[in-house]
């Protein structure tokens, strides 16, 4: 039965690596369901996760997904295993031959395989049709209908624009990006009544337009939530990065009501990062969105509350009850905090930086800007993993990369396995002892003044883009004198607070206070916050599960 057709089709992806076998496969596939659905193919699974990404950042749906399981570099389970992450209500189908029935059969169990089939598929009006149509029957029925995806017009050298794909992107709402002088874009402009002297402009799913909005209006416009159900609770987590989040998921799957409150997005730097490579379970590899998302849904299953752009201004202790600010004067209560909030970016000082950020110059990966570097000299600023993992990402696409370091070796601070990766990048080069003297453009980054530390000589180059990692301050301001901290801002905990054994600052308890608990009973760190901590993706992770262990310890005792 040949599928009614909709306005909005949804598509069936097929890969293969033999370009025969993918052809046919596409070809039985679109004689069927070409009318209702959108086809498309793929030779590899990474061009199949590429389009997969691509049709997510648009709205797009997929319905089912057939991967070929014997292909080289990544086979049909890995690439259905990541697939997984950006769209987890497709359905997914494995193709194989006779003796790869054992690891079809593990991959039902593995990556919740759907479905698997024997080649030869023929005649499909018996072996492939009727599978599909029970997939896309069961599709239908499922939780992932269509959601729309939010539209943004902007100028592509706007800092804004910029920062509102950035947070779009990073929480997982589809959107459509229109410069504001193409003409979709100058046609939504005119049905909102902008005449593109106000920008950005975001017209959400359901038809309203957003005129230079901040993050808290656009994430209570597209179903992200902002508010919380309650005014006290268990737990309070503050930050959602990997220490927040493995906080989150550990508090509430052990039965405490768990809120997590994050100003921007999930994730943390870690979930801005283009690949981690050295997670331990994952052997070939997760981005930093991938593993977010994971994360993100493993706290919600378990009930935690996820809070999304929700500014933090200060911590109140009340008797027993600990109580945070939020910026818009309103307040929740709990039992016990945990302080996951992270670290920024340092800012880079130099001339000209300032007035150029969000217009070429970007702290951290801002992988939405990724696809504008295609076929442009990139420089990279830093020397630690965040900057080989982004140098590794951009150089697919970028002309060139350059790594500016002012050390004399990568050595010092970045991974083993990272510096081999970019030494045999054949389009990236590293430059020691360089630092970034001044940065020049009329509107948008054009040019860099270079300085070689040792012999002070100056080099101008041409430069469109520059990605800033140069270490990190902690995200701590906001507590004032209520938490201790070192002078850098790094929150102090446990031992670190008592080395000569005195008991801290207004500590009042007949005990020590615990490993991760800091100055205030019942408020503890984790993660790259804490004073000492060793900023590692697993180490915060880990953090943050003993911290909720010793949450239970602290809720016992009082």
């Amino acid at each position: 039965m040949t599928q009614a057709a909709s306005p909005a089709r949804t598509v069936i992806l097929t890969v293969d690596d033999d370009p025969g076998v993918s052809r046919a496969v596409a070809r039985d596939l679109r004689r069927r369901y070409g009318e209702g659905h959108r086809i498309v193919r793929a030779e590899s699974g990474e061009a199949a996760l590429e389009a997969l990404r691509e049709l997510k950042l648009r709205g797009d749906q997929v319905a089912v997904i057939l991967a070929d399981y014997r292909m080289p570099q990544m086979n049909g389970i890995e690439f259905l295993e990541q697939a997984l992450d950006v769209y987890p209500g497709a359905r997914r189908v494995l193709l194989t031959a006779y003796a790869d029935t054992n690891a079809a059969i593990d991959a039902i169990n593995v990556i919740d395989l759907d479905h698997y089939l024997l080649k030869p598929w023929d005649p499909p009006e018996e072996k492939l049709y009727p599978v599909v149509d029970d997939l896309l029957d069961a599709w239908r029925v499922s939780d992932y209908r269509p959601v729309g995806a939010c539209k943004v017009v902007g100028h592509r050298w706007s800092a804004r624009s910029s920062g509102v794909r950035e947070f779009l992107a990073r929480n997982q709402v589809p959107y459509r990006w229109y410069s504001s002088d193409t003409p979709e874009g100058q046609r939504l402009l005119s049905a909102a009544g902008q005449d593109g002297e106000r920008l950005p402009l975001v017209v959400t799913p359901d038809g309203t337009p957003l005129v230079e909005p901040r993050d808290p209006e656009i994430a209570a416009h597209v179903g992200l939530a902002t508010t919380p159900t309650s005014e006290f609770y268990d737990l309070v987590v503050i930050g959602g990065g990997p220490a927040g989040l493995g906080a989150a998921v550990y508090g509430a799957s052990e039965g405490l009501r768990t809120v997590l409150v994050e100003r921007s997005a999930t994730g943390g730097q870690a979930g801005q990062s283009s690949r981690i490579e050295n997670y331990l379970g994952f052997p070939d590899g997760v981005s930093g969105g991938q593993l977010t998302d994971r994360a993100r849904r493993q706290a919600a299953k378990f009930g935690a509350e996820i809070l999304t752009a929700r500014e933090v201004t200060g911590l109140e202790v009340t008797g027993a009850s600990r109580t945070i600010r939020f910026s818009d004067g309103s307040a929740i209560s709990a039992h016990a905090v945990i302080l996951a909030t992270g670290v920024s970016y340092r800012q880079l000082e130099a001339p000209g930086l300032a007035e150029l950020t969000g217009c070429g110059v970007f702290y951290g990966s801002a992988l939405t800007e990724a696809a504008a570097c295609q076929g442009h000299d990139v420089y990279i600023v830093g020397g630690a993993n965040s900057a080989g993992q982004a140098a590794m990402y951009l150089a697919r696409g970028a002309k060139s990369v350059t790594v500016l370091v002012r050390g004399s070796s990568l050595s010092a601070s970045m991974s083993h396995y990272l510096i081999e990766q970019i030494g045999e990048a054949p389009n990236i080069s590293v430059r020691t002892g360089t630092v970034v003297e001044s940065a020049h453009g009329d509107g948008h980054l054009e040019q860099l003044t270079l300085r070689d530390v040792e012999s002070g000589h100056t080099e101008l180059v041409d430069a469109q883009w520059m990605f800033v990692f140069i270490g990190a301050a902690p995200l701590t301001d906001w507590l004032g004198e209520t938490v201790l901290r070192d002078d850098r801002g790094f929150i102090l905990a446990g031992p670190d607070m008592t080395p000569d054994g005195q008991p801290p600052r207004g500590w009042e308890l007949d005990r020590p206070p615990y490993h991760l608990e800091t100055n205030v009973p019942g408020v503890f760190v984790a993660g790259d916050a804490r004073a000492e901590s060793a900023k590692r993706v697993a180490s915060a992770v880990g953090e943050g599960a003993m911290a909720v262990m010793l949450v239970h310890r602290y809720l016992e005792q009082s």
